[in-house]
């Protein structure tokens, strides 16, 4: 089954749930504001991304959120990491993985395609 992380405010994450509901798919919604991930989740989205915490990360809401972001190294990964399990709202939107692993941030039409397509 598909499943999406969402905020329910978010217009990408929206237009992204529209495209799901128009395929026909079954998938599960997920409110990460609300059930923010574990780190052990985030390592494995980031793994199937193929991308590290600071790419997935809005790193434009850090300040406003008080958050101090590390360095962009493999010796401060970590502590992305735990900033977003601790500020859920610096993660990225929607994230969307299919059944079989396919994972994206789908924020354009192709993304959400690409997952439908593998759910």
């Amino acid at each position: 089954m598909i499943e999406i992380w969402l905020n329910p405010a978010c217009s990408k994450c929206r237009t992204a749930v529209g495209e799901l509901d128009a395929s026909g798919k079954e998938y599960v919604v997920r409110r990460y504001l609300e059930q923010p991930p574990t780190v052990a989740e985030l390592e494995d989205v980031l793994a199937r991304l193929g991308l590290e915490p600071w790419d997935i990360t809005r790193t434009a809401d850090a300040a406003r959120l008080g958050v101090t972001l590390p360095a962009k190294d493999a010796a401060h990964r970590h502590a992305w990491l735990e900033a977003m399990v601790d500020q859920p709202r610096l993660i990225q939107r929607p994230i969307i993985t299919a059944t079989d692993g396919t994972t994206v941030i789908g924020r354009d039409p192709a993304s959400v395609a690409r997952v439908i397509d593998a759910g």
